[in-house]
């Protein structure tokens, strides 16, 4: 099917209002998988994301490790029920119009997000993403998770980088389509925000929304109502 544009999403802040990196850790901690939280350390995490100078390596290190030391048929289960109890009930109907309005246009939609795919894939099922662009999990020669990430982190311009790779997998860039849109809270999003033709600040911070003003892109709110 040939589609004639091309419309991006963000996932957390953007499609759900929180950190899902964060929900399922928190997850893991209550249900005595991990440790309690690091508090300070997810504190500074959180504070340098949204200041968008994020050393992500030393982040990936920390948020991944649950995923060697847990035992992977465990992991599955745990996912399932995090997705059933934490993540579907913030799912608002905002969001799924937002998506559904690209999807019954016949857009190919993707979901771009820096959270890992292990969390995320569920996620851009429920949501009907023809793709999913996440940071990717490294795995062994067995299947098993080494809790490290692997290829281009799917964050800041590495977003822009894992987009036209997929693209040039379908023989496709973003100049072939007549509208291209990606939407996004952040401001470690404004690399992928500015090569699209159709921006537009989603529940924006308040570095994006000041930017996106003065640039004359379109600030929504989509969680006004839930």
């Amino acid at each position: 099917m040939e589609h004639t544009n091309l419309a991006l999403f963000d996932l957390d802040h953007t499609l759900i209002p929180a950190d899902s990196d964060l929900l399922w850790t928190n997850f893991l901690v209550e249900k005595k998988q991990i440790e309690k939280v690091n508090t300070r350390l997810s504190d500074k995490f959180f504070e340098e994301y949204k200041s968008g100078t994020l050393n992500l390596n030393e982040f990936l290190a920390y948020q991944l490790r649950p995923l060697k030391t847990i035992k992977k048929s465990t992991l599955l289960s745990l996912r399932q029920e995090f997705i059933n109890k934490k993540i579907r009930p913030i799912i608002f109907q905002g969001a799924l119009d937002l998506v559904n309005s690209h999807l019954s246009s016949g857009h190919l939609c993707a979901l771009v997000t820096a959270t890992n795919e292990f969390i995320t894939e569920p996620v851009a099922q429920i949501f009907g993403f023809h793709k999913l662009i996440a940071t990717m999990v490294e795995k062994d020669r067995k299947g098993e998770f080494t809790g490290r990430s692997c290829g281009v982190a799917s964050f800041q311009k590495g977003k822009v980088t894992r987009v036209k790779e997929w693209l040039a997998d379908l023989q496709l860039t973003l100049s072939d389509f007549e509208k291209t849109f990606f939407y996004s809270d952040s401001v470690n999003d404004i690399p992928l925000l500015e090569v699209v033709t159709n921006p537009v600040a989603t529940n924006a911070d308040d570095t994006l929304s000041d930017h996106a003003k003065n640039q004359g892109w379109p600030v929504i709110n989509i969680f006004d109502n839930a």
